[in-house]
């Protein structure tokens, strides 16, 4: 007769079943959504609940870890539902690493409760004891934080367990199995449900973007962005066109398109990128790179590369070269090249690249530039194509219609489009504004406007800045007033805003998603695969007239700060995936917050101080090179001495070893074994723990112990890289 199973046989099976019903769904969300974190703890689960099921001590303590753990993983989940699939805020996903981290120790400490093993060897009792109660406060704080992360101030972590789980009580799990088995069902179907609810392009674009940063990153083969689409309104340009279709017919085909702001030099090259023409001759080798976010050749370099997909490398110039070399025929665009040529410091060795570049006979190459003068040390396809002029009076007829439909007068029109000087831009503009305002009101608003410019002292203004100012005071921007503070915040962020950092960084503009649809009906915004952009000469306008405030700049600086903090907290020891993805598509804008912030009037200064260090070592990662702002920190750091933030600067010093030589890390590694000596408070250890610094104690140690090691002294290497590791292993039992 077999032996009736023990209650906590019964509590096991149960919970096992729970545990594997909630892991499912939660690597369906992973899957999915791509939230940091999330497979760490799927897979560490899955090993968790093995383990539990062949533990010899400890075994009520084992099921009670697992049963929190089963309850976790369904507020993570139900938080996902709650936010509709968007993306998570940097806060949430700190406590979903948090909860990671907690999950390995329990894992350690259910490994410690086999009947054999190392780690039951390796652990004293002592240090079992520690480890539970490690283990417990985790959870609580897991908890304690789940419910600090609120999606509103109505949600509470009962509601939350209580929206994933039906009958499931925070305090405890409901004995009855067919209860548990119905709420795990009712849960996938949830997410399902959740999923099916998204936009397809949603989690296309989403899975884009991650791929995208990841190639960044260096750890994909897939290219960074998607083809830009082909102009819809597009004439005039017919001559041109005929120009570089005809320069194709040449190899190799070196072609500048020049011209002033507004001109359509943009518009042309993406004409000819989609031209049936060159689709036959280049296919999917064809590269659109816009180069208004890099401001040197390294960074240039690894834009080229993630657009390629290449891995990332301290400077990807060879590998640029050799990619090119060894592949078929090519067309690379480069786009507003001026950004970074523009420079005089950086002048030269942009020139030396793109040289390089047109070394290689069948690489076909298209650069757009603001301006006149074309870079030297390349060859030119003759004859030059001419310098962008404006439109044709037909042209530029037709271009207005497009947008305003064929209702208006002939001699309306005329005085319209003498307003815009047959910019493409100006024409743009002004025909939305005469699209929702009619032409009569149009022109009596432009002379009201030309002459209040004029009595301001802004005579030189080009007829584009009057066709810039006149909408940003057409109704359909005053009636949503604070449209003009998202449009200057638009205009130091070059890589756009997404829909998730409008909703999270709590920017202090009411009504942004109202600001959004104004900015995009008069076209002084637009959106490029998901993210709100303005154009160049847009973003020039409000730089030199209206600024950002530094209130408008100090939330979203403070919104990327804690998800640089997130990625640099837990690099080397948890996938953070998502977060970094995020960094990287924000890569550009990040720099400009962050230099924006670099003055003692910032109030969150060392906060900055530590993302410029994080953002650098991020840089370097991804192959940009380090900041060329780093320098200006040494002028700014507080005093008294802050001693986790000089650590943190001579953390991101050692770290970078593998990109630039350190002369005597031994020394560095001094200064911060010295700065520990500050740390001497009762909780040291674990409010070193929590702030990270004994990681860092760990990661110098270990870059010395690299550095000792490439130098060809092995008894240190290996001495230093023991002591890491042990630092490294002593945080379990906190």
């Amino acid at each position: 007769m077999p032996t009736p199973a023990t209650a906590n046989q019964l509590r096991l099976t149960n919970i096992a079943a729970c545990v594997s019903a909630a892991v499912d769904t939660l690597e369906l969300v992973s899957d999915t959504l791509n939230t940091p974190f999330l497979s760490a703890i799927s897979s560490t689960s899955r090993s968790l609940l093995k383990s539990v099921e062949t533990a010899k001590q400890n075994k009520e303590s084992c099921i009670e870890l697992l049963e929190k753990t089963h309850q976790l993983i369904y507020a993570i989940i139900a938080l996902h539902i709650r936010s509709d699939g968007a993306e998570l805020s940097p806060s949430a996903l700190n406590h979903i690493a948090g909860f990671t981290k907690t999950l390995h120790k329990i894992h350690h400490f259910v490994e410690a409760q086999q009947e054999k093993g190392w780690l039951k060897e390796f652990f004293r009792k002592g240090e079992i004891s520690a480890l539970l109660r490690g283990c417990n406060t985790g959870v609580q704080e897991a908890f304690d934080s789940f419910q600090a992360s609120q999606l509103s101030s109505a949600h509470t972590l009962r509601q939350i367990i209580d929206d994933g789980l039906g009958q499931i009580e925070a305090t405890g799990l409901v004995n009855d199995a067919v209860e548990l088995q119905k709420s795990a069902q009712d849960t996938h179907l949830e997410v399902l449900k959740m999923i099916d609810s998204l936009p397809e392009m949603n989690i296309s674009d989403r899975a884009s973007s991650m791929n995208g940063g990841l190639s960044s990153a260096g750890n994909s083969s897939t290219s960074m962005t998607m083809l830009p689409s082909e102009p819809k309104i597009f004439h005039g340009r017919d001559s041109e066109l005929a120009d570089i279709l005809s320069a194709f017919g040449q190899e190799p085909t070196r072609i500048a398109i020049l011209g002033a702001g507004g001109m359509g030099k943009t518009s042309l090259s993406r004409a000819a990128l989609h031209h049936p023409q060159v689709v036959v001759k280049y296919g999917q080798h064809r590269f659109f790179v816009a180069c208004d976010t890099t401001h040197t050749k390294i960074e240039l370099a690894a834009l080229i590369g993630a657009h390629l997909g290449l891995k990332s490398g301290n400077d990807l110039t060879r590998l640029l070269i050799r990619h090119f070399s060894s592949g078929p025929p090519a067309l690379l665009i480069l786009d507003n090249l001026e950004t970074v040529w523009d420079p005089t410091k950086s002048r030269g060795e942009i020139e030396e690249f793109l040289s390089l570049l047109t070394d290689i006979k069948h690489l076909a190459l298209i650069i757009t530039m603001r301006g006149a003068e074309r870079p030297a040390k390349v060859s030119w396809t003759r004859p030059f194509l001419a310098q962008l002029v404006p439109l044709g009076k037909a042209a530029a007829r037709q271009t207005l219609l497009d947008i305003t439909d064929d209702v208006h007068a002939k001699e309306d029109v005329d005085n319209i489009l003498s307003l815009t000087d047959n910019l493409p831009l100006a024409i743009n503009l002004i025909a939305h504004l005469v699209e929702s305002e009619g032409c009569s009101t149009v022109l009596s608003r432009w002379k009201e406007e030309k002459t209040a410019i004029i009595s301001e002292g802004y005579d030189r203004k080009s007829n584009l800045d009057i066709s810039i100012s006149m909408s940003l005071s057409s109704p359909r921007v005053t009636s949503v007033p604070r449209s003009r503070d998202l449009l200057s915040l638009l205009s130091i962020l070059p890589d756009g805003l997404a829909d998730v950092e409008l909703r999270q960084a709590n920017i202090p503009i009411d009504h942004i998603r109202r600001c959004k649809t104004a900015l995009l009906r008069t076209s002084l915004a637009y959106e490029d695969q998901g993210r709100l952009k303005s154009l160049v000469p847009i973003r020039e306008y409000f730089q030199k007239f209206q600024p950002p405030s530094p209130q408008l700049l100090r939330p979203l600086r403070l919104y990327f700060h804690e998800l640089l903090d997130l990625c640099t907290k837990h690099r080397g020891t948890l996938p953070s995936r998502g977060a970094t993805d995020r960094i990287a598509l924000n890569f550009a804008n990040v720099q400009n917050l962050l230099l924006s912030g670099l003055n003692l009037e910032n109030p969150d200064l060392v906060d900055t101080i530590y993302s410029v260090t994080y953002l650098d070592l991020f840089s370097m990662g991804l192959g940009r090179g380090g900041l060329t702002f780093m320098d200006q920190i040494s002028n700014l750091l507080p005093e008294p001495k802050n001693h986790r933030l000089e650590v943190a600067i001579i953390m991101r010093r050692l770290t970078s070893w593998k990109y630039y030589p350190i002369p005597d890390p031994r020394a560095l590694v001094d200064e911060v074994e010295e700065h520990f000596k500050h740390f001497d408070d009762p909780d040291a250890l674990s409010v070193s723990i929590s702030s990270g610094v004994i990681k860092c104690h760990a990661d110098a140690l270990d870059s010395l112990a690299n550095l000792e090691w490439q130098n060809g002294d092995y008894a240190a290497g290996q001495k230093h890289a023991f002591e890491s590791q042990r630092i490294a292993f002593s945080t379990l039992y906190f």
